[in-house]
């Protein structure tokens, strides 16, 4: 809210409620001028706010932070709708003027200064929620189970059900014993292959000694 020396901002205070919490609230106060303006916040409940500062200076072409404290409160109000008012008074102070020289009497409107009023009401908002820890970009196309087992941005998988986890060790047992029973028969089939060969040279071999024997004895008899 402007006022002719002092631009207010924002235009209202607005507390994040909560019970039995403190809860703190800025103004900005903007001075657009040459001058030296000298500022004091005012409430209509000064025992239920605290305001740092309350009374300063604002340099040309410059601005001043003001902080406002609501105590903690056990009570909400009905409705949540607050009541209590805020009033800013400025008034031009002399060239050079720092915190420590702001008094009542530049305020006294009675001594012919010129007084500046800025009138602020209180709005009661609710507290911003905390965000998600699980991120629709960050999981997407996980699996409804997956997505559970998310927690804090770590992914921990779920264990494999029981029966799944039975049926793929039988698999793969089963796989295995068929493998071993064929390298078996292969084995088999060598060894029986070459048993033939052995046993087909033998006879052979000895059907030519015989032969050979029976010549060399009918040789000799024959001389």
């Amino acid at each position: 809210m402007p006022t002719e020396l002092l631009s207010i901002q924002p235009g209202e205070l607005k507390f994040p409620f909560e019970l039995k919490k403190q809860i703190s609230s800025s103004l900005r106060l903007v001075n657009s001028s040459e001058n030296y303006v000298a500022f004091k916040v005012k409430t209509t409940s000064p025992k239920k706010y605290c305001v740092r500062p309350n009374t300063g200076i604002v340099l040309p072409q410059s601005s001043a932070e003001v902080t406002v404290t609501m105590q903690a409160q056990r009570e909400a109000p009905p409705d949540m709708q607050c009541k209590d008012k805020f009033l800013v008074q400025s008034v031009i102070a002399p060239v050079g003027s720092s915190p420590k020289d702001v008094s009542q009497e530049l305020f006294n409107k009675e001594a012919g200064n010129v007084v500046h009023e800025a009138k602020l009401r209180v709005l009661y908002v609710s507290p911003p929620q905390p965000p998600s820890p699980i991120t629709e970009s960050s999981e997407e196309g996980l699996s409804p189970k997956m997505e559970a087992a998310v927690d804090n941005g770590d992914r921990h998988f779920p264990p494999l059900d029981p029966v799944k986890n039975a049926l793929s060790t039988m698999t793969e047992e089963r796989n295995s014993a068929i493998q071993h029973n064929i390298r078996l028969q292969q084995e088999l089939v060598c060894c029986t292959i070459q048993g033939v060969i052995k046993c087909s040279g033998f006879s052979f071999l000895f059907v030519i000694l015989v032969a050979l024997l029976g010549m060399l004895v009918g040789y000799l008899l024959g001389g």
